[in-house]
């Protein structure tokens, strides 16, 4: 099996550049090396629906990130002058 090159570390900032969240900017949170993806922290939110476990729990809505493609992202370079 071949191993992947990756243009991105996790920690990492990037910028957005094409799709519903183009101009955003966020730090890499996790790598998704088999789908090419990248979490970045607060963009691309989903809502999740979790059902109750037991009876007398209650069910949740909670905000996940979810991937982006890394072709749709490029590293953002911030110049200190």
């Amino acid at each position: 099996m071949k191993k992947r090159k990756v243009q991105f570390m996790i920690g990492e900032n990037v910028k957005v550049i094409s799709g519903k969240h183009k101009g955003k900017t966020g730090k890499i949170k996790k790598i998704l090396f088999k789908k090419n993806g990248l979490i970045i922290e607060n963009i691309n939110l989903k809502t999740k629906h979790i059902k109750p476990k037991q009876t007398d729990e209650q069910g949740k809505i909670i905000k996940i990130e979810a991937y982006i493609h890394s072709s749709n992202t490029i590293k953002n370079t911030v110049n200190d002058k």
